[in-house]
């Protein structure tokens, strides 16, 4: 390739993917955008991605003082890519610039007139480099901040944007001893549980991955199936279950384990993980409203489909692919998964609702209208290790934000309901 780099390129082409053709980071990848590419080389193209698109308004701040008009979207992409490295990264500005220009040249008529302008305003962001510094964490998009704000006030919405500027951490779930994973990985044991590694672990390389002994799992994403506490021998559903990582909790506690999800592809990727984990669960791919089990569960696990605006942190593609529309029909859905799945639960049984979201509406609000709705319908204050009391709302569920445990590196946001359904 005359020396272009493939890693470089390939992230900017997945920037222009999300920025120009609001297409998720995960959709591009599966769809192929690094195909070809090195395990290396793909680690890097999406890391330099993400972290552009975490920090794209501070880039763009970078190059605002250089540039007379608008770029167009390639080489738009390419600046911006350039300016994170010289400035997030501190790369040696040399070679930035230069292979920046490299991929101006071999990019044909949509960058190739611009070398000489790539060259020149990325030597000029290289000696601004000290004005990064003070540029605030980018605020998230108008649709998102209003409903936010007023549901949290300012200061914790700036706290959670100060949050998601910060890459978020990798966390495992062990299969057995906690502690003793976090000893054998040099990782740190989080107050609920959760293995906490530091910064630049390759999974697939660490001890115990192939041997199944943990998973990755976000550390508010695994408070879930420790909300609902499943016994052995206990029959649970997981339902909306894929990718997984909590129907290897519920049959790594010896529950009878029904994982269910609308999609089979991803439901194949949830039989990987069972069986590299040396777990077992029936799997099987439906849409919860339509699907009707056998007999009545101990227990339910629903992790409703939602806006996942609490992974953002995670995920920094969201804010540029997602807006407002499909809220409302998210809300009517997750309801009626709710009203469905408190028909198949047992006499005495729980029910653990769940969204990977900061709006309230998908949360608190959800489960208020499901009280008013259903009279025999208890939520349950959820009492976990490392829980703090202010996490704990008036109707008992737990809410997480990105900005709590800001000295451990934070975590997701994510909403826990823990129900009881007398009919």
């Amino acid at each position: 390739m005359g020396g272009i780099d493939l890693a470089r390129r390939a992230a900017c082409a997945l920037l222009t993917g999300v920025i120009e053709e609001h297409r998720t980071l995960s959709e591009q990848i599966a769809g192929g955008a690094l195909d070809g590419l090195s395990p290396p080389e793909r680690a890097r193209a999406q890391r330099l991605a993400q972290t552009t698109l975490r920090n794209l308004p501070r880039a763009d701040a970078m190059l605002k003082p250089h540039l007379r008009k608008s770029p167009p979207p390639d080489l738009r992409a390419l600046l911006r890519l350039a300016v994170i490295e010289l400035c997030a990264e501190d790369a040696a500005p040399h070679g930035v610039v230069n292979a920046a220009v490299s991929l101006a040249r071999a990019g044909g008529q949509r960058t190739e007139g611009f070398t000489g302008l790539v060259n020149a305003v990325l030597r000029k962001v290289a000696e601004a480099r000290p004005a990064w510094d003070s540029l605030p964490p980018p605020a998230l998009p108008g649709w998102l901040r209003g409903r936010l704000m007023s549901a949290y006030g300012k200061v914790a919405v700036q706290r959670m944007e100060a949050a998601h500027l910060a890459s978020a951490p990798i966390d495992l779930t062990a299969k057995g001893d906690p502690a003793a994973l976090a000893a054998r990985l040099g990782g740190t044991l989080l107050p609920t549980g959760s293995v906490r590694l530091a910064p630049g672990a390759h999974v697939t390389d660490l001890p115990g991955y192939a041997e199944g002994d943990w998973w990755v799992q976000d550390a508010a994403a695994a408070m879930a199936a420790r909300a609902l506490a499943p016994r052995a021998g206990e029959k649970v559903l997981d339902l909306c279950a894929a990718p997984g990582g909590k129907t290897l909790q519920l049959a790594a506690a010896g529950a009878e384990v029904t994982a269910l999800d609308i999609s089979a592809p991803r439901l194949a990727r949830l039989r990987e993980n069972l069986e590299r984990c040396g777990l077992r669960a029936r799997t099987v791919a439906a849409d919860a409203l339509d699907w009707q089990p056998e007999g009545h569960f101990d227990a339910i696990l629903l992790d409703a489909p939602c806006s996942a605006t609490g992974t953002i942190r995670r995920h920094p593609d969201l804010p540029h692919v997602k807006d407002a529309a499909g809220i409302k029909a998210l809300i009517a859905l997750q309801a009626a998964l709710l009203d469905r799945a408190l028909t198949w639960l047992a006499p005495g049984g729980r029910l653990v609702f769940v969204t990977c979201s900061l709006l309230p509406e998908e949360g608190e609000r959800q489960i208020e209208a499901a009280l008013t709705r259903h009279p025999g319908l208890r939520c349950t204050t959820i009492d976990l290790p490392g829980i703090e009391p202010g996490w704990i709302t008036p109707t008992g569920g737990l809410r997480l934000r990105p900005d709590y445990w800001p000295d451990l590196g934070g975590m997701d946001g994510f909403f826990i309901a823990s129900l009881t359904f007398t009919r």
